[in-house]
């Protein structure tokens, strides 16, 4: 197979942070050729350079054999490159449809809308997606706009297909129809880079491997039916990652947290919550599980007090949770939202003023009257090591992180200080191997000392991993919870169909 890309000795730098040291890559038509690495590590950033968001500060790109430079994405993808992005490159306040027509009608030739519809609708069934196409984009579910992202790019007709991360938010049967298509389009003679950290992908659909390190290619386009989750691992993060060990069954503690038939109104495109009943105890891991866009993120809403309950009541130790979200965060709750850049942090803000903003609220704040730069510095720094956010300081603009990294400053910010309830909404999503490990850690960690989190996740593996108890959610209703040793992997995928 002759040579798609070839990207070789790439340096890229932001201000005095270098992201790339001379990074090499070679992609072949007809493969799925897998690019892995820690957060930071510098994959987005190559892949950014091919499909001309970034230009290179020195190095060599290629494409189809002749030397390229791209100046914008529109060039790139003129040149028939595609990225999906794992932040989404969508126009919030237009619909689905008009989403695609922006982005697709030149070049899928389309002449009309009824164009435009007909070959969504062939495509989604084709991948077994449910998009509306008249939904507002800014009113959509995260998994949801994760599928328009993947549609956006196929329809477009790219040769070169770009995917970073695009699974993180689908269920496995989604995952695994995208994944599958990524291997027709393969075989049909486009080139696809696979850009993902669930090794389980990587094994099962790639052709080849890359691995990056600090900026750096350390495994340079090696066959992958010669690896291993393992050696993987060890690549990735240069020495053999700690595996964190299963935490014993928790004992019984007394209910922090419990809700009595709560039901709430839907957002515009969602579901609403149908007399939802739950009871978390200090200590605890209560998964939830089920497919996207069945009440989720309303859940996540009305419990941390943006979405009004239309019926039913919440309370925290025995007693009315209180309204507002100021007020519940000082009720002990804490929650790392699935939605990191829309609902998590401000984008434009610093990494500083992000961790510094939660403190600056409520009845009794940390600092109420003087705020010192220094102050929100050291919260920055201190951060930035503990939960080694790579390729930041303090006066970084949060937009400019990696997914992952992103993921850890929210988690750095939610973790501090002291809170009874924690609700994590797929507190995994587009971590590396060490970062999920820390993570698994630390959920494990609160529970002993008596927090109660409550786990939501469309991650099976993720649920029945670290969860004392699951149930099933689906068209705004929960299932009862039953006892992790009481169920298995295939009951609780078949109840999620069931329901759905």
């Amino acid at each position: 197979m002759s040579e798609a890309v070839k990207l070789e000795a790439i340096e890229k730098s932001f201000g005095s942070r270098s992201a790339l040291l001379g990074a090499d890559f070679t992609l072949r038509w007809g493969e799925v050729h897998a690019l892995l690495g820690e957060n930071g590590a510098g994959k987005s950033t190559l892949m950014n350079i091919l499909s001309g968001f970034y230009t290179a500060d020195a190095g060599v790109l290629e494409v189809g054999g002749q030397g390229a430079r791209y100046a914008n994405p529109a060039a790139a993808a003129d040149a028939g490159i595609g990225m999906i992005h794992q932040h989404f490159k969508l126009v919030g306040p237009l619909t689905v449809i008009e989403n695609l027509r922006l982005a697709c009608a030149r070049a899928a030739g389309w002449k009309n809308q009824g164009a435009a519809l007909q070959a969504m609708a062939e495509l989604a069934a084709q991948l077994g997606f449910h998009l509306n196409p008249k939904w507002r984009v800014d009113e959509m579910e995260i998994s949801d706009r994760q599928k328009l992202e993947i549609m956006k790019v196929l329809l477009a007709g790219a040769r070169i297909l770009i995917m970073d991360e695009p699974t993180a938010v689908l269920t496995e049967v989604e995952a695994k129809a995208a994944l599958g298509l990524a291997r027709q389009l393969a075989q049909s003679g486009r080139a696809v880079v696979l850009i993902t950290h669930k090794l389980r992908d990587v094994l099962g659909y790639s052709d080849r491997v890359t691995v990056m390190r600090a900026g750096r290619t350390v495994i340079d386009a090696a066959d992958s039916a010669g690896m291993t989750a393992q050696s993987l691992a060890l690549a990735m993060v240069g020495e053999q990652p700690v595996v964190v060990a299963p935490r014993a069954s928790a004992r019984p503690q007394r209910e922090i947290l419990r809700l009595i038939r709560l039901s709430a109104a839907a957002s515009a495109h969602g579901v609403g919550l149908r007399e939802i009943s739950l009871d978390v105890r200090g200590g605890e891991i209560l998964g939830i599980a089920g497919v996207g866009g069945n009440g989720q993120a309303e859940l996540v809403e009305a419990l941390i007090g943006i979405r009004r309950a239309t019926h039913g009541k919440m309370l925290i130790n025995e007693s009315l949770a209180p309204p507002g979200t100021e007020a519940r965060r000082e009720a002990g709750i804490r929650c790392i939202p699935a939605d990191r850049m829309g609902m998590g942090l401000f984008g434009e803000l610093s990494l500083g003023l992000n961790l510094a903003l939660p403190r600056l609220l409520g009845k009794k704040p940390e600092r109420r009257w003087w705020v010192r730069n220094g102050w929100m510095d050291g919260l920055a720094r201190a951060a930035i090591t503990e939960f080694e956010v790579a390729g930041a300081a303090p006066q970084t603009p949060a937009r400019l992180l990696s997914g992952g990294n992103a993921q850890k400053l929210m988690l750095a910010r939610e973790f501090a200080g002291h809170f009874s309830i924690l609700i994590a909404h797929s507190p995994t999503r587009g971590l590396d191997i060490r970062a999920v490990h820390s993570v698994q850690a630390r959920l494990r960690a609160a529970c002993a000392r008596h927090v109660a989190v409550l786990l939501i996740s469309e991650d099976l593996d993720e649920i029945m991993e670290l969860s004392d108890r699951v149930a099933v959610m689906s068209r705004g209703r929960l299932s009862e919870a039953e006892a992790i040793g009481q169920v298995d992997r295939g009951r609780i995928g078949r109840l999620m169909l069931e329901m759905h």
